[in-house]
């Protein structure tokens, strides 16, 4: 079964989108500690695309859709923003971050550790990021 949210690339969006994936991830029977980590990960794509590629702009829309597939779970987010280029980015030194005092600049890192596959692709004039996350469902 597939689930869908829509919402406008304003910010403030990002709870609600909060709220769709974790009551989508009770149902499908995800552990809460999985639940979570799931959530920062899409959460962290869906902020990345409302700032970055759409420029926090509430005429611009986001979807997100899940499906379970029993054995794992798969995302898409769509958008019709500026592309990401996926193919030159670098994971960044964490040591090169805390010198530096910056902040930010952790969060593709962190989606690639959480998920067990990323992938972000044009497709015509849309932008979708595929992620795949394997689970076991809670007892």
């Amino acid at each position: 079964m597939t689930h869908q949210f829509k919402t406008s690339c304003k910010r403030e969006k990002l709870k609600d989108i909060r709220h769709f994936l974790t009551e989508v991830l009770n149902d499908i029977g995800l552990s809460e500690k999985e639940s979570n980590k799931v959530v920062l990960a899409v959460d962290e794509v869906c902020a990345n695309l409302m700032i970055h590629s759409n420029k926090d702009n509430p005429n611009e829309n986001l979807e997100v859709y899940v499906q379970d597939e029993g054995d794992k779970i798969k995302f898409e987010i769509v958008d019709h923003g500026e592309a990401f280029d996926y193919t030159h980015y670098k994971e960044p030194a964490i040591d090169d971050i805390v010198m530096s005092k910056r902040r930010g600049g952790l969060g593709i890192m962190l989606v690639k550790k959480i998920m067990d596959q990323v992938e972000f692709k044009c497709e015509k004039s849309r932008n979708v990021c595929c992620m795949t996350k394997n689970i076991d469902k809670k007892k």
